[in-house]
């Protein structure tokens, strides 16, 4: 064997050593790069499981766009996701306390009945486990312990909507409450009144859609002088749109929320306006936020809530919004 060829078999060797090393150690993920502890891809596992618990009511299409939201942030920083909700706060209560038994690595949580839910919040940050609250409680997430939160400030929203409003001669709006006890729709109707003083409130069953249709045109039709009809979710507006049919009631109709049919009711000129929250974003950055929290320490928000709303659809950008509407993120 000569020398020249005794130097090209090492050198072969060599290769196909490093070579078996890189796949080894590469597991046969896609190579970063990765410039310290810090980095990673992301796209495989991170190692951390989210608890993600809201008071869903099941068929209200609002929650798809913040589970949507929450699943991309999961497929993109690597998270385990667990989802979990129910409208009954003893119940999100207990949902909240067995994400803790289950040792999570974070839990983020609407806060719509911050009493009810404060024993398990303190429960998690007891256990150090970081809470993110998201959707409701801006005003009280701070109290219960939760690190951050996001979502859409709902007495500026519903100021703006009832300043909106009286701009457009409305005296007497309804505004419909969908679910018993939420601080958020609460918070809603009363920023309207404090932009419109003649705003009445009525209680409404969001569950049963043909409920809430009947009662809205059994006091329409009783009450003529309703000029402004508020619908606090999109589903509620679609059955807003039947009552005044029914009640051949000529009152305004706006709507905080969208989804795809109300957003086309918008285009046609049966809502007036919608108050969006962004609620795909919302599920995002509560699910992004715990991540980076755990990964870096990272917090979001200067101390204060980050504001996902409101934000205004209406005839002069409705054909933007109507394509995101049908793919259900926003």
């Amino acid at each position: 064997m000569t020398a020249r060829t005794r130097t090209f078999r090492m050198l072969a060797a060599g290769t196909a050593v490093m070579l078996a090393a890189a796949a080894c150690s590469s597991g046969g993920r896609e190579k970063t790069e990765d410039t310290g502890t810090a980095g990673g891809n992301a796209a495989g596992s991170s190692g951390y499981t989210i608890a993600f618990i809201t008071h869903e009511t099941p068929g209200d299409t609002f929650w798809d766009k913040v589970k949507n939201g929450a699943n991309q942030a999961a497929k993109d920083t690597g998270v385990t996701l667990k989802y979990s909700n129910d409208p009954e706060a003893p119940k999100q209560a207990v949902l909240i306390q067995n994400a803790v038994d289950s040792k999570v690595n974070g839990i983020a949580t609407t806060l719509v009945t911050p009493d009810a839910l404060a024993g398990s919040v303190k429960a998690a940050t007891d256990a150090g486990i970081p809470v993110v609250g998201f959707n409701s409680g801006i005003n009280e997430y701070q109290k219960l312990g939760a690190l951050m939160y996001f979502g859409s400030d709902e007495t500026l929203a519903g100021t703006t909507a009832g300043k909106r409003l009286a701009d457009q001669g409305a005296k007497h709006p309804l505004c419909v409450i969908q679910q018993t006890g939420s601080v958020a729709l609460e918070a809603r109707c009363a920023g309207v009144k404090s932009s419109v003083p003649g705003t009445e409130n009525i209680q409404v069953n969001g569950a049963d859609d043909a409920a809430v249709t009947t009662t809205l045109q059994t006091k329409l039709t009783q009450d003529k002088s309703i000029d402004a009809i508020v619908t606090l979710g999109a589903p509620q507006a679609l059955d807003a749109i039947k009552a005044k049919e029914q009640a051949n009631s000529q009152a305004k109709l706006v709507t905080f929320d969208l989804n795809e049919q109300a957003a086309q009711e918008i285009k046609n000129g049966n809502i007036v306006f919608s108050i969006d929250q962004q609620p795909y974003v919302q599920g995002y950055m509560a699910v992004t936020s715990l991540y980076l929290n755990l990964k870096n320490g990272n917090d979001i928000g200067g101390g204060k809530a980050v504001l996902t709303g409101p934000s205004f659809v209406d005839s002069t950008n409705i054909d933007k919004i109507i394509p995101f509407t049908k793919n259900n993120t926003r």
